[in-house]
């Protein structure tokens, strides 16, 4: 992963909006750009280069930005430009089509066609998603008919789309080697939502299926870690799939059905223990609360996954967290080797 900043705060505020409009011509395409803040203009936006497609974490003060014929005629990227707005209402025309967008809603706009986009009622911020249009398999004048359109971003493939988009911005840890596969998976991601809205999806090749159901999976597990009765019948019933198929999505990605939701509840029982405000909460409890039905089964996967008891680990994590304190391990009744020096989970 590749990553880009430019803020507009680093420069004399005379300077800053003719800065921006220069960096935006750049990095997107050339735009005519207004506002009523250019005395003090303040803006931010991290590029981050995913492979082929590039993710756009933004925040600006109300402007109007405008992509016409002529511009076009000069420079055309010839990408599709998603918007997942997190804050802030954006006014978006193109293809004949305008409408007002507000706080959690996508849309996308083709950058070889005119478009109009204003911002008003306070800062908007979200983050923007660009693909070559040559990498979306759904045909093109289909697309057209979504263009500025508000897309769903709360259910489905839209909120597995946003989730991920959100989820990206926010990760600080993302190594360049990342790149490749995650532009993959948001490419696969755009192109099944498109495909769905459009009623296109036999459009898609096989591969974009088998990566969008997926994460589809992984989502609906996510949302029902907490249920005891969550099993790979469950999961495969609920998608419609048979449980054969279901084990072949995790074995294709190293692992089984069963470890994978294993790992996200002991992840998350992990994450609590280090909660000064759950201290009280019994461990037991915390277990039960993310689908350990049995206490002892739960002290069982916790000590082989983090090499001690999760008492151990909640006092380590605690005390750690202690001003000026030095964490001393517990007293240990057996010979296991003490696991490596921990970091207090934040989450």
């Amino acid at each position: 992963m590749i990553e880009t900043v430019f803020r507009c705060e680093d420069l004399p505020r005379a300077d800053r909006f003719d800065f921006w409009r220069e960096q935006m011509a750049q990095l997107m395409a050339p735009m005519e750009m207004t506002s009523d803040h250019t005395r003090d203009f303040r803006g931010e936006v991290r590029i981050l280069q995913f492979g082929a497609a590039s993710v756009w974490p933004t925040k600006f003060r109300e402007m109007d930005f405008r992509r016409t014929p002529k511009l076009i005629r000069q420079s055309d990227p010839e990408l599709y430009h998603f918007s997942f707005i997190q804050e802030g209402n954006l006014q978006v025309s193109q293809s004949r089509q305008e409408t007002a967008h507000r706080a959690q809603g996508l849309y996308v706009v083709d950058t070889s066609r005119p478009f109009d986009c204003l911002a008003f009622g306070g800062p908007p911020a979200g983050v923007g998603l660009e693909i070559p249009k040559a990498l979306i398999p759904v045909p093109h004048d289909r697309i057209d008919r979504l263009l500025a359109h508000p897309i769903p971003a709360r259910e489905g493939v839209g909120a597995l789309l946003t989730g991920f988009l959100a989820r990206l911005a926010a990760d600080r840890s993302l190594r360049p080697s990342d790149g490749p596969r995650l532009g993959t998976v948001l490419i696969d991601l755009a192109a099944a939502l498109l495909a769905q809205a459009v009623e296109a999806d036999d459009a898609l090749p096989p591969e974009t299926h088998r990566h969008t159901l997926a994460l589809r999976v992984q989502s609906f597990i996510l949302r029902n870690l907490s249920d005891p009765e969550l099993s790979p019948a469950t999961i495969a019933a609920a998608h419609h799939i048979s449980v054969g198929y279901l084990h072949r999505i995790f074995r294709a990605r190293d692992t089984t059905v069963s470890a994978w939701i294993r790992q996200q509840r002991l992840d998350r029982v992990r994450r609590d223990l280090t909660d000064p405000g759950l201290l009280t909460v019994r461990i037991h409890e915390l277990a039960a609360r993310w689908g350990f039905a049995h206490p002892a089964v739960f002290s069982r996967a916790f000590r082989a996954a983090y090499g001690m008891p999760p008492s151990d680990y909640r006092h380590l994590a605690l005390v750690s967290r202690a001003p000026g304190a030095t964490p001393r391990r517990p007293v240990r009744r057996d010979t296991r080797p003490s696991a490596p020096p921990m970091t207090p989970v934040t989450s």
